[in-house]
């Protein structure tokens, strides 16, 4: 049986990233062979290295090329407050926006019985230990708020009442500059729900 030629293998391995469909991907692939070989070439390097060397943090679970990655052996960040997140995506996130200023622990993922995904997939051992070891003092909890993440929060705040660690969750409802008649019921019913004194 004959290979299948190079330019359908490029459009089918294209279509392993997220979003990218057939005509995505054929897009992609004629620019770099058409337009762009250099960068094509760049890419395919890069992507070879990043998946030799990219790896996951000792301490916060985010991808990083060294054992700790640059946050969690910045001795800048506060250890006693720890945000938890679902993916290292929400970690750059929290970093562009926030002006946190803690440390964190990276999930990548949340609570799915039916997809096989328990707290040992998520790391939560790990996590347990961390808060047992009486530095970390308050624990953050930045999951979305889907059925997932609400049950994957839940299951840890119970992990971290249990190390008497204090427990907050990241405020959710109204857009900065959104207008009610616009936002949908769910998060508008949060948005009542999480009101505070002013």
């Amino acid at each position: 049986m004959a290979e299948r030629p190079l330019l359908g293998q490029l459009i089918d391995a294209l279509k392993c990233l997220p979003g990218v469909g057939p005509k995505s991907a054929q897009r992609m692939a004629f620019h770099l062979l058409e337009r762009d070989r250099e960068g094509g070439r760049k890419l395919a390097r890069v992507l070879d290295e990043a998946m030799e060397r990219v790896g996951h943090c000792n301490m916060c679970r985010t991808l990083t090329e060294a054992e700790l990655c640059r946050l969690c052996s910045n001795p800048k960040r506060d250890p006693a407050t720890l945000c938890v997140v679902e993916t290292p995506a929400d970690v750059m996130a929290v970093e562009q926006a926030a002006g946190y200023r803690g440390l964190y622990f990276v999930l990548n993922g949340r609570l799915s019985p039916i997809d096989g995904v328990g707290p040992r997939e998520l790391g939560l051992d790990l996590l347990e230990r961390r808060l047992a070891d009486g530095k970390v003092e308050e624990v953050i909890l930045a999951t979305n708020t889907t059925v997932e993440g609400e049950a994957t929060a839940h299951y840890i705040s119970e992990m971290a009442h249990a190390s008497k660690v204090r427990v907050t969750r990241i405020a959710y409802g109204i857009p900065l500059g959104g207008e009610l008649g616009y936002v949908d019921g769910g998060t508008l019913s949060h948005a009542i729900a999480g009101r505070r004194e002013m």
